[in-house]
C-alpha cells in the first residue's frame, strides 16, 4: 500500500479534541516520570498520537468496566518501557488517577515500570522486547479459530525489536493462519537505546519487509498527523484477509524540543527544572479532559459443555513410552476440558501430541520450527482463557526460556511438555538431548514440575496438569519403560510413590523418570546381595515431597539421588535444598550424607543403556554407589546399629563408575558427598 499523504476527513472538533487528549498525555507522561525519577519518557512521547488516535478514535472498542469482557479488543505494548504512555491513556480514559501516576515505579504501586498482571489493563507482561507481537497472534487465533469472536488485536511495536528474530517468527506464522483480526502499529522513531536503529527511519526498508510475508502494510510519513493516522487505522479495519502492519513515522522525544530527535535520553527522566521548561513549552493543558472508548458489540462464544471421560486403560506386561502416554492422555482428556489447545514446534509425530491433532484438529495450531513464538501464542491464548499445552524436544524448550520466564508475570496457565530428555535418548547424540530442563522450569516462580516414569502416572499428572493453574512442565522419555502402576494408583503435585520399603533398609535411592527402572533393577541385586534399600520415584521435583525425603533422611543410612540430567539444578539438588532447609537432626543422629549421581560429563552417541551406564546413572553405577556409600560409614550406622561385617559394602577409596570419568567432567563440581546441616 502506497504512503498515506492525504487522509479520510474528520470533523475539525474531533481533531482538536485529539489534540487536546495528546497534549494532556504528554504532560501525565512528562510529570509521571519526573516524579518517579525514572522511566522511558522519549520513548512514550514518540507514539502519543497513534494511541490516542486507536483508543479515543472511535477505532478502539472496549468497555472499560468490564476488562475481561470477550468482545473487548486487546492492545499489547510491545515496546512495553513505553509504559508511561499506556498509563497516562487510561488515565484519559478516566481508569487511573493523578495520585496513582504520581506513584508510578514505586513500591507497592500497579504502575510498574514495565506493565506486568498487576495493572489490570495490561494484557501481558513485556518489555523484554520481541515478545508482544506473538501474544497478539495467540489472541488473535483464539478469536478467529476458537471462540469466532469479533475482537481486533493491536500490538504497539517498536523499531528497536524489529532487529529480534521472535518478532520475525510472529510475522510468519499470522500470514500463515491469515490472521486479518491482527493489527500491528510499528513506531519507527528511529532510535533505540544507544543510538540509531538498525533501519533507522527508513519506513519503506519495513514496508518491503513486511508485505514480503504476507501482511497488508500501510505507512504512515507523519505518524504525529492525527488526520493520517486516523485514516491508517479506519484502512486497516478494512483489510481482513491477512494481518496488518501501520508503519509510522516518529520522532522520538515529540513535542519537548530539548528531547526531540535527540540521542542520549533513553531510559531518562527530567529533572525538576527541565520539566518546568517542558511543561512551559507544552502550553495550556486541561487536566480535566477525559476521552471516550468505543463499546464493543455482546456476541457470546457458544458454550462447550465439560464430557466426562474414560479412564486410561495399559497392559502392565506391555512396555509404553511416556511421550506416547502423554499424546494419549491430552487426547483422552480433551472432552473433559474443552479449553484445552495443543500448539507444536513441528515435532508432533516424535512428542506424540499428533493424536490429539488428529482427533481434534481445530484445537491443534502448528508453530513449526519457531520456539520462541510458539510459547508466546500460548501466553496469548493462555489470557484468554484456553489451557494450551505446548509440546517440543526438552532442549529446544531452552531457547524460549525468556518467553517462559515472563509468563508468568502475566499470571498464565500453560503446560509445557519437553519429550526425548537426558542421555537416554541415545544415537542422536547431545543436540537432543534435553539435560537442562528441570532446573530451568525449576526457576520459574510457582511452577511444576513433574517427571512420570510410566504410562499411567504419565496420564493420571497430565491430568493433574490440567487441573492445576499457573506453570507446569512435564518431562518425557524417548523409549518404551515398563508400566508399573495400575490406574488405582493415586498421583498428585507434590507427591512421590516409594515403592521398596523395608525396616532394614539402610540406604534410599531416589529416582525419577527413567532412573527409577534402573533403581528398581539395583534394588533387585542389591537384595540379592543382603543389602536392603528403600526406592522412591520423585516423580514431583518441585514441589518435593518434603515428608517422604525427611522420613527417609531419618530411617536410613545414606541418600542417593539418580537423574538422567545435569547436576546442576536438577532432582539432587532438590533433594539437597529441600533437606538443608528442614531440620535434619533427628534424636541426635547426625545429618544424612547425600550423594547425588547425575550426568557430569559430555554427553555423546550411542545406545540408551550403554549412555546410561557410561555416565553412571544406570543400575550399576546406583549399586557400586550403595556399596562404596555404606562402607564409607561407620561400622555402626547412624542410629547405633551394627552392620553386619559380611554385608557386601565396599570402601569408598574403591572407584564408582562416575569417579572413574572424573578427568572429563567440564563442571567444577565432581561428584561426591554433600553433608546436609
Amino acid at each position: 500500500m502506497e504512503p498515506l499523504k492525504q487522509s479520510v476527513a474528520k470533523t475539525t472538533e474531533d481533531i482538536r479534541r485529539l489534540c487536546e487528549l495528546s497534549r494532556l498525555v504528554r504532560y501525565w507522561i512528562l510529570t509521571s516520570t519526573t516524579e518517579a525519577e525514572s522511566g522511558h519518557p522519549t520513548s512514550s512521547l514518540s507514539a502519543v498520537e497513534l494511541m490516542v488516535d486507536l483508543m479515543f478514535g472511535r477505532v478502539f472498542r472496549y468497555d472499560v468496566a468490564r476488562p475481561d469482557h470477550p468482545n473487548n479488543d486487546r492492545l499489547i505494548f510491545s515496546k512495553g518501557h513505553a509504559a508511561s504512555l499506556l498509563y497516562s491513556l487510561w488515565a484519559a480514559a478516566d481508569q487511573v488517577s493523578e495520585d496513582e501516576l504520581r506513584n508510578y515505579r514505586k513500591f507497592g504501586s500497579p504502575l510498574e515500570g514495565i506493565p506486568t498482571s498487576r495493572f489490570r489493563f495490561a494484557e501481558a507482561a513485556t518489555g523484554s522486547l520481541g515478545q508482544g507481537l506473538p501474544v497478539g497472534v495467540g489472541m488473535a487465533l483464539n478469536a478467529k479459530y476458537l471462540q469466532r469472536l469479533p475482537y481486533t488485536t493491536y500490538v504497539l511495536l517498536g523499531d528497536s525489536e524489529m532487529a529480534e528474530g521472535a518478532q520475525w517468527e510472529a510475522i510468519q506464522i499470522a500470514s500463515h493462519y491469515r490472521l486479518g483480526n491482527l493489527t500491528a502499529v510499528l513506531d519507527v522513531n528511529g532510535l533505540g537505546q544507544r543510538g540509531e536503529t538498525m533501519e533507522g527511519g527508513d519506513l519503506k526498508r519495513y514496508r518491503q519487509r513486511v508485505e514480503a510475508f504476507g501482511w497488508s502494510a500501510i505507512e504512515v510519513e507523519d505518524g504525529h498527523d492525527h488526520e493520517l493516522v486516523s485514516s491508517a487505522f479506519r484502512a486497516a479495519k478494512e483489510i481482513d484477509s491477512r494481518p496488518t502492519m501501520i508503519i509510522a513515522g516518529t520522532v522520538k522525544g515529540r513535542g519537548i524540543a530539548m528531547l526531540e530527535g535527540r540521542a542520549g535520553w533513553h531510559g531518562r527522566s527530567l529533572g525538576p527544572n527541565e520539566l518546568g521548561r517542558a511543561l512551559e513549552e507544552l502550553g495550556e493543558v486541561d487536566r480535566s479532559l477525559r476521552g471516550q472508548v468505543s463499546r464493543p458489540s455482546d456476541v457470546r462464544p457458544e458454550p462447550i459443555r465439560p464430557v466426562e471421560v474414560e479412564e486410561p486403560t495399559y497392559d502392565g506386561e506391555n512396555a509404553v513410552a511416556t511421550r506416547v502416554a502423554f499424546g494419549n492422555a491430552v487426547s483422552r482428556i480433551a472432552p473433559r476440558y474443552p479449553d484445552i489447545v495443543c500448539l507444536d514446534g513441528e515435532v508432533c509425530d516424535s512428542t506424540k501430541a499428533e493424536k490429539f491433532r488428529d482427533d481434534y484438529p481445530g484445537r491443534f495450531f502448528e508453530m513449526f520450527v519457531a520456539e520462541q513464538n510458539m510459547v508466546g501464542v500460548a501466553l496469548g491464548l493462555a489470557l484468554r482463557n484456553r489451557i494450551p499445552f505446548v509440546s517440543t524436544f526438552a532442549a529446544f524448550l531452552t531457547r524460549a526460556f525468556d518467553q517462559i520466564r515472563m509468563s508468568p508475570h502475566a499470571g498464565a496457565n500453560i503446560k509445557f511438555v519437553g519429550s526425548h530428555a537426558g542421555v537416554s535418548v541415545g544415537p542422536d547424540g547431545p543436540a537432543q538431548m534435553g539435560l537442562e530442563d528441570i532446573a530451568m522450569f525449576r526457576t520459574i516462580p510457582d511452577s511444576v514440575v513433574l517427571y512420570p516414569c510410566d504410562a499411567m502416572s504419565t496420564e493420571r499428572l497430565v491430568e493433574a496438569m490440567a487441573e492445576h493453574r499457573g506453570i507446569s512442565y512435564l518431562r518425557t522419555t524417548r523409549d518404551a519403560t515398563p508400566t508399573i502402576y495400575d490406574r488405582q494408583t493415586h498421583f498428585e503435585i507434590g507427591g512421590s510413590h516409594v515403592l521398596h520399603q523395608h525396616q532394614d533398609d539402610r540406604a534410599t535411592v531416589i529416582a525419577a523418570g527413567i532412573t527409577v527402572h534402573e533403581a528398581i533393577q539395583a534394588y533387585e541385586q542389591l537384595r540379592r546381595d543382603g543389602v536392603r534399600i528403600r526406592v522412591i520415584d520423585m516423580y514431583s521435583i518441585k514441589p518435593l515431597d518434603l515428608r517422604t525425603v525427611m522420613q527417609a533422611a531419618a530411617e536410613t543410612d545414606l541418600i542417593l539421588t539418580v537423574e538422567d540430567h545435569y547436576a546442576a539444578g536438577g532432582v539432587g539438588e532438590a533433594v539437597c535444598h529441600a533437606l538443608a532447609t528442614a531440620n535434619t537432626e533427628t534424636e541426635g543422629r547426625p545429618p544424612v550424607p547425600v550423594r547425588c549421581l547425575a550426568v557430569r560429563k559430555r554427553p555423546r552417541s550411542g545406545a540408551p543403556a550403554e549412555l546410561l551406564n557410561d555416565h553412571g546413572i544406570g543400575a550399576t553405577a546406583i549399586v557400586r554407589a550403595v556399596e562404596d556409600g555404606l562402607g564409607g560409614l561407620s561400622r555402626s550406622g547412624r542410629d547405633g546399629r551394627q552392620v553386619d561385617e559380611q554385608s557386601p559394602v565396599r570402601s569408598r577409596r574403591e572407584k564408582t563408575v562416575d569417579e572413574a570419568s572424573r578427568d572429563s567432567f567440564p563442571a567444577s563440581d565432581p561428584p561426591g558427598w554433600i553433608p546436609i546441616n
